[in-house]
């Protein structure tokens, strides 16, 4: 089985989104570099931060994030976001009725029916959390392996936070990965066992 990771965009006072789910001020980094991270060439970062993010992009199978993301990206039309193969919603509502079932999107209704069908599609390739709410519940599972934050120069003060409503404490390791980037800061930390 893969790795399973937590992963997103955090500020400093360690937020992924504001309350309203913007998370632009989080994402500057994405493009303020001159290396082209996706096909489109949209996403911009420094070199450091290409290799740190592309080698792992090129790992990841499938994404799991909850109901409320896969709505205010109305699905992502569909397609899986940055090359992934599928997205695993965690969700008690069925999908939308005009919703294409065809889509490599799969629905569930619990965090660990989540990771089981993750796995189960990933193989050997990284099962990706999104952070927030759902990928805090998983970590609070003991579903994590590892968790990956992509610190921005931000303050937010308030808004949707990195580990959800984790109210427990969770032992990480290191951090074993540490990437300066422009305007970014790349971490990865071991859930520790």
């Amino acid at each position: 089985m893969g790795t399973v990771v937590m992963n997103a965009s955090v500020s400093v006072d360690g937020f992924i989104a504001a309350d309203n789910d913007d998370p632009s001020p989080l994402c500057e980094w994405l493009v303020s570099g001159d290396v082209p991270l996706d096909d489109g060439g949209v996403l911009k970062v420094s070199q450091a931060s290409y290799d740190h993010i592309r080698a792992y992009w090129d790992r990841v199978g499938v994404t799991i994030a909850g109901r409320h993301v896969f709505d205010i990206t109305d699905g992502w039309d569909g397609t899986p976001p940055g090359g992934i193969d599928h997205v695993v919603v965690v969700t008690h509502r069925p999908p939308p009725e005009d919703w294409d079932l065809e889509a490599p999107f799969h629905f569930v209704g619990s965090i660990q029916a989540a990771v089981t069908k993750a796995q189960e599609l990933a193989g050997d390739r990284v099962v990706e959390f999104a952070a927030g709410d759902v990928g805090g519940q998983a970590l609070a599972a003991g579903l994590v392996d590892e968790v990956r934050m992509d610190v921005a120069p931000v303050v937010l003060g308030f808004g949707k936070r990195y580990f959800g409503s984790v109210d427990g404490l969770h032992l990480l390791e290191g951090p074993d990965v540490v990437v300066q980037g422009d305007r970014v800061l790349h971490l990865r930390y071991r859930v520790r066992r």
